[in-house]
């Protein structure tokens, strides 16, 4: 039995619920527990805050946890970074009011920011050679400069609109996170094998995300050209149909690009094309 640390509410708490659930790990997402147990694999899920996790998870509390990656710079624990979720990506970055005429990093020289994240910074701005006061905060950061408290912020930015919203302007980008699996150093064989198993299924859901499968009917003289248009991760599936002047094509095609890849298709004459979503991709 392994123990997996996962934040106890918010976003990051509903994406790795779901991650464990797409990868056939059946979660009690019970919102009242500290620890659950899955039904169907030999682990169980103790939730924690956030800014909790790595300090679990190095000191064995829990043998692997997910939290963001800026958590883990953060706090500056003694754990394995396993594996890149791919999910709820953002960045740590200053900030100004839009009043200011910003310049460059030398316009934080003497200036005080607002921060939630004093150790990241601290080592941005010793690499920067800018000596500037910072000023840690729990929360509100963004509410610093408004009152007179600070100059600045340095905080999470992931759509920018909270910055907006309190008439600041992103100056200067950081640190770039994502949810990220740690493991505590020390772990044995048996449990990094189950360990394993799961990163196998993390990556074949990671896959498959922003994907779709795509089953088209060709004629058989435009086969070449449809394959440009929808090129294979390997060699193509071709599959003759009744008709012997077609066949069916299968591919995997990313989201953002299904419209675009079936106009085309249409305009050398494909029919019958089938769009499916993914769940899984195994390579």
């Amino acid at each position: 039995m392994i123990r997996i640390a996962v934040q106890a509410k918010g976003r990051l708490n509903e994406d790795s619920i779901k991650l464990l659930n797409d990868s056939g790990i059946q979660v009690d997402d019970s919102k009242r527990k500290l620890l659950s147990k899955s039904n169907n694999f030999p682990v169980e899920i103790l939730y924690l805050r956030d800014d909790d996790i790595p300090q679990a998870v190095a000191n064995g509390i829990a043998d692997i946890g997910i939290v963001g990656l800026n958590e883990v710079k953060e706090k500056g624990f003694k754990v394995k970074r396993l594996f890149d979720l791919g999910f709820s990506k953002c960045r740590l970055s200053l900030a100004v009011p839009k009043s200011i005429n910003y310049t460059g990093l030398k316009y934080f020289n003497n200036k005080k920011v607002a921060t939630s994240y004093p150790k990241i910074l601290k080592e941005f701005f010793r690499k920067s050679k800018i000596k500037a006061k910072i000023e840690s905060i729990a929360g509100s950061v963004e509410i610093a400069p408004s009152i007179g408290m600070t100059d600045a912020i340095f905080d999470i930015v992931s759509s920018g609109g909270t910055l907006v919203s309190n008439g600041l302007v992103e100056v200067e980008k950081v640190f770039y996170s994502e949810a990220v699996l740690i493991a505590t150093p020390e772990l044995g064989k048996e449990k990094m094998a189950v360990i394993n198993q799961m990163i196998f299924r993390f990556n074949a859901v990671k896959m498959s995300r922003g994907k779709k499968y795509v089953l088209v009917n060709v004629p058989n003289n435009k086969i070449a050209a449809a394959l440009k248009i929808i090129p294979c991760l390997k060699s193509p599936t071709l599959l003759p149909l009744a008709d012997k002047n077609w066949s069916a094509i299968h591919a995997v095609v990313d989201e953002d690009l299904i419209w675009e890849k079936v106009e085309q298709l249409k305009e050398i004459g494909a029919e019958d094309i089938l769009v499916l979503n993914m769940e899984q991709m195994i390579l």
